[in-house]
């Protein structure tokens, strides 16, 4: 298999990088690991340099990306606010500015409701037997959501209550 050319003319180098945010949008790490794998040894300054003008075109800026990316995982995903947090941790957005576009992205929302919307988006039913309300419990806490909403959507569910003390102990 063929190695792709490495660049390092900086120009090259942008026009590779807004191809890149046109596929789809991405962090600032994100963008720089992609333009180290592209870029000729050494050209560490380049890649500051073509991350610097996207900024200033404002094609690149890692609140927007945060607030669309939390919006997206909750609209669509319904995915729950731990899992958005790490993964835009992942992504290598910053702390700060990670739990701020998820605070304003999850204002309002009534965890209990989304947990419900979620498992209703994957097709989960109500529990029939205890082992079935703990795979839907760590379902729900892969999914980002708390383990008080999580044991709440159970307990709607009349799971028992000895169950439900033993994977309250498991969440936390």
């Amino acid at each position: 298999m063929r190695q792709p050319k490495k660049l390092a003319d900086e120009d090259v180098l942008y026009d590779y990088a807004v191809k890149a945010l046109g596929r789809r949008m991405r962090s600032v790490a994100e963008l720089k690991r992609l333009l180290r794998q592209r870029a000729a040894p050494g050209s560490e300054a380049v890649i500051e340099r073509v991350v610097a003008r996207l900024k200033e075109y404002k094609y690149l800026n890692d609140s927007a990306y945060a607030a669309a990316y939390s919006s997206y995982r909750k609209e669509n995903e319904k995915f729950g606010p731990r899992r958005v947090i790490s993964d835009l941790k992942a992504r290598g957005v910053h702390g700060d500015v990670v739990r701020k576009a998820v605070a304003d992205a999850f204002a309002g929302t009534d965890e209990e409701q989304h947990a419900r919307e979620f498992l209703r988006r994957k097709r989960i039913a109500r529990p029939a037997d205890d082992r079935g309300a703990a795979r839907i419990f760590r379902t729900l806490m892969r999914a980002g959501f708390s383990t008080r909403a999580a044991l709440r959507v159970l307990n709607k569910w009349n799971v028992d209550s000895e169950v439900l003390s033993a994977l309250e102990s498991e969440g936390e």
